[in-house]
């Protein structure tokens, strides 16, 4: 029997995205309000129960929490700056008062009697369990079994930490630098990038405004011929953001103090004491591993680029050089997939129209996690907030399983740059999937997918180059495991997982593009309908690896500055620390190119140490290690091995972080993960 899925969605309740500025302030303070009295409440509670404690404590959450993403959320995506002022004012005020509740004695106290009391009771079901374990630790991690005079320091800490870490994402959401080219300075930039550019008069010289969101600026790292262009493109970039560099640099100081006082020796073994990783001399063994394993296969590379590099300068005329510089790096990658892998990345995006292709896309999860995917052709007013924003209501149980067809939750695309919106591309989880409290309905999750690709014009449809096929695909991953997630409550919803594991399913979702089948299926060229021939996804296919020791040691230079910076020990250490010092140096010696001893502050637009991945960068990697093992073990043979996928979405997905990750793994992989499939994707190719 077919279903008219277009009507069943047409029924399903939606947020509205209607806010003002004013509503913002205001429900930023009704939400302050009624986390406050909950707590007053738990913190009376003399005999405490899962009634009379957890169920508050869940309902509170459960109740905000997509209200609370919301006012948040329009910092990253709203057209309005009023509002958009307002949603960080709004974040920075509920932070702040939930650093006060999350430090109150009072509270720790109630829910350390609740857990004691629950600990060996077999009735009570295991993520009921964790949940209460999870919150206990959470205040035991915050100090709350020091004394009174510490725990106002931490308190104090905590929040200017909280205020650092907004304002660094403030600044760089509305980051608006650029540089001016003349189109001579420009040449070998794809003409239809070139003509979106704003057209300024400098001194009577008409020339081209290149900005930094991704549809400027990597299409003139990539293919300007001009090295003084891409050296200014890239030195420019690097420096963006200059207030940050202060910001950061206190953001290290106060983790460390918070550290000292928590009884760490250092920020990182405080972080990592929560993660899968444990500790800080697993995370730097890790990495320290495999940099010396990374260091040959880079070398190589390296020597093999000079050649290439140079054989291009002699073919233009050009004097040789000693030097391959990182600003040569996406130009000469982009040339030698040209000219000796005949992969033309400009050719290939036709075949990769955006909306057909993420069409496409879908329907392949759809396959694989037995799942549908309905567009909202036209959105009722206020259920997106802008105009370019895609709207989608998911459904699962349409082949496999149960019977019935079953509702999971909203996602939305939003997919263009603009002014003021956040510039990378990530997915932001709005709202929570969750058990109502009559154990039987769930609520179900909202989020979204926020990326810069580059808007269609009046002749051409927006295209992706196949780096960014491979992004979207992976942020979807990331949007499919809050959609999927059926856990029992809000903290252990879909990505909330340990930290060091929460790219796997993403990353393990990225091969899919560099297969031959699913890249064919995924593939129609913009005029003609036609996929992309044989040729030319060997030529790509052939191409996966190249200078794939060059890309990873440039992730290392990332994940070992980032521990660098949290493995301080001491305040001398600390004192000594010269953040643009060790980025240069550490980029120069690491990542193994030159910056011709030009120092840049591009650590003042990494936005991950920041907030979110600080002391948890290297999670890229670690993360890898496990999403090729699922992939090999699963998929490699099979990609579109429909049973395979239904069991990893069952085991992995739907789960979140209601179990221990590791556990979850090795029911899937039936054994114990290991490095085997990582070492041999970046070596055995």
């Amino acid at each position: 029997m077919s279903v008219d899925f277009t009507a069943l969605a047409s029924k399903e309740s939606f947020p509205l995205w209607n806010h003002t500025a004013e509503q913002v302030g205001k429900i930023a303070e009704e939400l302050i309000k009624e986390e406050k009295d909950t707590y007053d409440h738990i913190a009376t509670v003399e005999n405490p129960t899962l009634d009379n404690v957890l169920k508050p404590y869940v309902r509170l959450q459960h109740k905000n929490y997509l209200l609370e993403n919301q006012v948040t959320f329009y910092q990253y995506v709203s057209a309005n700056k009023e509002l958009r002022d307002a949603s960080t004012k709004a974040e920075e005020a509920m932070e702040q008062a939930s650093i006060e509740q999350s430090l109150r004695v009072d509270v720790f106290k109630v829910f350390s009697k609740l857990h004691d009391t629950i600990k060996d009771d077999v009735s009570i079901d295991a993520e009921t369990k964790r949940l209460v374990d999870k919150v206990v630790k959470y205040y035991k991690r915050n100090g709350l079994n020091l004394p009174e005079e510490q725990r106002e320091q931490i308190k104090k800490l905590k929040k200017e930490l909280s205020t650092l870490s907004v304002t660094f994402s403030k600044n760089m959401n509305e980051e608006k630098d650029f540089v001016l080219y003349t189109t001579e300075e420009l040449d070998g930039v794809p003409k239809d990038v070139v003509d979106q550019f704003e057209k300024v008069t400098e001194n009577g010289v008409e020339k081209h405004k290149m900005t930094f969101k991704y549809p400027d600026l990597h299409p003139v790292l990539k293919h300007a011929k001009n090295q003084a262009t891409r050296k200014s493109a890239f030195i420019a970039n690097q420096n963006k953001c200059p207030e940050n560099a202060q910001i950061l640099d206190k953001i290290i100081r106060t983790r460390f103090e918070l550290a000292q006082l928590l009884g760490y020796k250092t920020y990182s073994e405080y972080v990592l004491e929560d993660r899968m990783a444990k500790n800080q001399k697993t995370v730097l063994d890790f990495l320290d591993d495999l940099k010396q394993k990374l260091v040959p296969l880079g070398q190589k590379e390296l020597n093999a680029m000079k050649e290439f590099k140079n054989k291009d300068l002699a073919a233009r005329g050009l004097e040789s050089q000693d030097q391959y510089y990182i600003w040569d790096s996406n130009y000469y990658n982009e040339l030698l997939l040209e000219q000796e892998y005949k992969v033309d990345n400009t050719k290939i995006s036709e075949y990769f129209p955006m909306d057909e292709t993420i069409e496409k896309m879908l329907g392949f999860y759809e396959t694989l996690f037995d799942m549908k995917f309905v567009k909202i052709d036209k959105p009722a007013e206020g259920a997106t907030w802008h105009e370019d924003v895609k709207q989608f209501a998911v459904y699962q149980n349409i082949k496999y399983g149960k019977p019935s067809l079953e509702f999971m939750g909203w996602i939305y695309f939003d997919l263009h740059p603009r002014e003021g919106k956040y510039g990378h591309a990530a997915n932001f989880g709005i709202g929570a999937g969750f058990l109502e409290e009559d154990g039987v309905t769930r609520h179900t999750p909202v989020t979204t997918l926020v990326c810069n690709f580059t808007k269609p014009t009046a002749g051409k449809p927006s295209l992706l180059k196949h780096d960014e096929v491979t992004t979207f695909f992976h942020e979807l991953g990331h949007g499919v495991h809050n959609i999927l997630s059926q856990t029992k409550y809000a903290r252990f919803h879909g990505t909330h997982v340990e930290r060091d594991f929460v790219e796997t399913p993403s990353q393990m979702l990225e091969f899919w593009t560099w297969s031959k089948d699913e890249l064919r299926n995924l593939s129609s060229h913009y005029k003609t309908k036609e996929p992309i021939n044989d040729e030319l996804i060997d030529q790509l296919i052939k191409s996966k690896h190249v200078n794939t020791g060059l890309f990873n040691l440039r992730q290392l230079h990332f994940g070992l500055f980032d521990m660098k910076l949290h493995t301080t020990a001491t305040k001398e250490e600390l004192d000594a620390l010269d953040l643009t010092k060790e980025w240069n140096e550490m980029r120069d010696e690491i990542a193994l190119v030159s910056s011709d001893h030009i120092p840049t502050k591009g650590y003042a637009s990494f936005g991950h140490i920041a907030g979110g991945y600080e002391s948890g960068y290297y999670g890229y990697l670690y993360s890898s290690v496990y999403s090729a093992d699922i992939y090999y073990t699963l998929f490699k043979k099979d990609p579109m091995n429909v049973q395979n996928g239904i069991r990893y979405r069952d085991i992995i997905l739907k789960r979140g972080g209601s179990r221990d990750i590791i556990d979850n793994l090795v029911e899937l992989l039936g054994r114990q993960p290991n490095s085997d499939a990582f070492l041999e994707e970046i070596f055995g190719n």
